[in-house]
């Protein structure tokens, strides 16, 4: 098996060299249809948004917290510390914050973990106050030369103790979150004249309200895309049944970040090369594809006659998003092609009702009151879609579903995923797209069709 994934992975990297040289399209890449509605992808070497987009969506928020009456902004969570500084990093148990000062808009003082400080300090940082790791003990800096053992550090009362060093001891602070009762009891300890707003709100309605810059680099992410699911549709192609749903998704996983590399500018040091993923572990075969919410490791052989889950996602500079596709090898079944059917038809209807000012839980319902009269009740197990995040956040609001009345704006995007599972017959149809709203419609960002001549194989 190791020499049989190794074999993948340089075939992956050598398709990805011919398709990168190729002129014209081979394969299934032919099969990939234009749309000239598409916007406009972000250009080769631009690789992740620069930080100049991120300090204009930092005084976007420090304004927007200042008309609340707010003097600084602090940020804890990884979401919201990317969005507005653009330092990709994840906290885990060692909590990081930063703090925007809403009169000075190029300042951030970052509070962080040892384990992060030249990361920081090598980016967007004014000033960077660590503690050396979690759980910190008092004095205790091994990179100092500073022994000290036991007494632990609360690192909330830490870092508002900093602030209140800073002169935020007497000011209104916007939180990214509410305060829990400890929080809050500490909080009024510590920094018993402070006052704390939640903006939590402001920092998500931001996000879900895609920019232009954000959208170019998600269809440029989308165009690699396009190339991945053609490459994984090949392969299953010409291996047909002597491979397996775990070697389909190793292959396109390593031919699609070969591809996508070929083109990222990069140096090994930090802030480069950021936001880069291509998934391949949900690829699956048979009556795994009956289960939207699988808990098992895949690993099994294609068969004639079987559904197959080509399931991917893709973030390039932490853009991307959803892409996945079904195929039924033949022969197919008549339930197979019902439902089949049934999914594509409410794919349209999803890109067709999804438009600035069209409620999204009336998108749901009519997609329900869709399957439901053809007589899909059944099978029906999820939403037909989500609002698609950035920065490894694969859902976010708004949602296309019932108990979801938000009203569709210009910018959002959303996933199309109308699914069907029937369990019994061990099919599961799911394709899922992403679809970005314009001024007047809403279009899929990839290329790639929902047509029988794309997702019937006969191998």
């Amino acid at each position: 098996m190791g020499a049989s994934i190794a074999a993948a992975s340089v075939a992956a990297e050598s398709l990805a060299a011919q398709a990168a040289s190729a002129q014209g399209r081979s394969g299934s890449e032919r099969l990939l249809v234009e749309n000239p509605l598409h916007p406009t992808p972000a250009p080769v070497g631009v690789d992740r948004l620069p930080l100049a987009w991120y300090k204009v969506q930092s005084k976007k928020l420090r304004d927007r917290a200042r008309a609340r009456g707010a003097d600084a902004v602090l940020l804890e969570s990884d979401t919201n510390l990317v969005y507005f500084t653009g330092c990709f990093r994840g906290s885990g148990e060692r909590t990081t914050w930063a703090l925007l000062p809403v009169n000075e808009a190029d300042t951030v003082y970052w509070f962080s973990p040892g384990i992060d400080r030249d990361l920081i300090t090598s980016w967007w940082c004014t000033e960077n106050d660590y503690y050396f790791c979690y759980p910190h003990a008092e004095g205790g800096f091994p990179n100092r030369g500073q022994l000290a053992r036991g007494k632990r550090v609360d690192l909330w009362e830490w870092m508002l103790g900093k602030l209140a060093a800073r002169g935020f001891g007497d000011r209104t602070i916007a939180l990214d979150r509410e305060l829990g009762p400890s929080a809050q009891q500490t909080w009024s300890r510590v920094l018993p004249s402070a006052r704390a707003i939640d903006v939590s709100d402001e920092c998500l309605a931001m996000q879900v309200i895609k920019t232009p810059e954000e959208i170019a680099l998600t269809q440029r992410a989308y165009r690699y895309f396009d190339r991945i699911h053609a490459f994984a549709r090949d392969y299953i192609l010409e291996h047909g049944t002597s491979t397996t749903d775990y070697q389909i998704g190793q292959a396109l996983s390593s031919y699609g970040i070969n591809l996508m590399m070929r083109d990222v500018k990069r140096d090994g040091k930090p802030h480069s090369a950021v936001g880069m993923d291509v998934t391949g572990n949900y690829v699956r075969t048979g009556v795994a594809t009956a289960y939207p919410h699988p808990n098992q490791f895949f690993h099994a052989k294609v068969e004639r006659g079987k559904p197959l889950y080509v399931n991917c996602d893709i973030l390039l500079g932490g853009y991307g998003g959803e892409g996945y596709r079904n195929y039924m090898l033949l022969p197919s079944t008549q339930q197979h092609d019902r439902m089949w059917q049934v999914v594509a038809d409410t794919v349209q209807m999803i890109v067709e009702e999804t438009k600035p000012g069209a409620v999204c839980s009336e998108i749901a319902y009519k997609v329900h009151a869709y399957q439901i009269k053809q007589g899909m009740q059944q099978y029906i197990y999820h939403r037909p879609g989500h609002g698609q995040g950035q920065n490894f956040v694969g859902h976010q609001p708004p949602f296309l579903a019932l108990g979801d009345d938000t009203v569709v704006e210009k910018g959002m995007t959303f996933s199309v995923e109308p699914g069907l599972y029937d369990e019994s017959a061990g099919i599961g149809i799911n394709p899922s797209d992403r679809l970005v709203v314009l001024g007047d419609r809403a279009v899929l960002m990839s290329r790639i069709p929902f047509t029988k001549e794309w997702s019937y194989l006969k191998v």
